[in-house]
């Protein structure tokens, strides 16, 4: 199905209703009936669902991280002072900027096979997109570099499966069940829970990225200014099997470390 945040390419998503727009279309035809589940990027699924629709699964997470596109460069620190860099996230806009003040970052919106050829047309010199979404498609080899997330760190649920019914269909939630990983739900579910402390959505420079091992989380949160004038972050370990309580934590690190000014002043 083509949804109207594939059709909006002229306009950021954060001023046309927020990535929520890849969602709305398709609970529709789970409440019609024409669809019985549907699959959306989990970094789309807003924090809160529309009563009578839930989450049955989420799926093994592919890379998480950003990476680095372009026919010229390596890396954004090979890219000259002025030029232009491309990037569809106020997410990566904020990072960018706080680490690359001498470049122009433009927004770039459509789906990746639109923004690729802007990159290719030489509209932009090179575009920030996510590593998961390339590779899915088969263009892994488009991309140049890797971006670590200490230098830009993912959205809530980047790089994950979310699979989305009817909360009166519990049949599929058991038929679901082997498709969730367990690891990378915890992972989503604390970031979801720092976005959704925080109000968040694509029109907030949010990020939230979790990491499990050994039973724990490392949650790692990062609110900041579109124009990187300001930027805070915050970081917390804690078991996997609250991750909510972890990333209501998280929050209200974030919130007392001054993230409450930033989103007030963005309101």
């Amino acid at each position: 199905m083509s949804t109207r945040g594939d059709e909006i390419l002229d306009r950021s998503l954060s001023k046309v209703g927020g990535k929520g727009l890849f969602v709305k279309e398709l609970e529709t035809a789970l409440a019609d009936g024409r669809a019985d589940i549907a699959v959306h990027s989990a970094k789309d699924v807003p924090m809160e669902l529309p009563a009578g629709f839930a989450l049955a699964a989420i799926a093994e997470r592919e890379d998480a991280r950003d990476c680095f596109v372009s026919n010229d460069y390596g890396t954004p620190a090979d890219l000259p002072a002025g030029a232009v860099l491309g990037t569809s996230s106020l997410r990566r806009e904020a990072q960018l900027r706080e680490r690359f003040p001498q470049l122009e970052i433009k927004p770039l919106r459509g789906n990746l096979d639109t923004r690729l050829a802007k990159i290719d047309r030489g509209e932009v010199q090179a575009a920030v997109l996510a590593a998961a979404g390339l590779t899915r498609l088969g263009l892994s080899a488009r991309i140049r570099s890797i971006i670590d997330t200490k230098d830009s760190l993912p959205a809530a649920g980047q790089g994950a499966l979310a699979i989305e019914y009817r909360a009166d269909r519990p049949e599929w939630l058991g038929w679901l069940a082997p498709l969730n990983h367990l690891e990378t739900a915890a992972c989503v579910r604390a970031e979801r829970a720092v976005s959704r402390a925080l109000g968040g959505s694509c029109q907030l420079p949010l990020a939230a990225y979790a990491e499990c091992a050994g039973g724990r989380l490392t949650l790692r949160g990062l609110v900041a200014a579109p124009d990187a004038s300001q930027v805070v972050r915050a970081e917390l370990e804690g078991a996997m099997t609250d991750p909510e309580s972890l990333g209501e934590a998280l929050a209200q690190m974030l919130v007392d470390r001054g993230a409450d000014r930033i989103l007030a002043a963005l309101s």
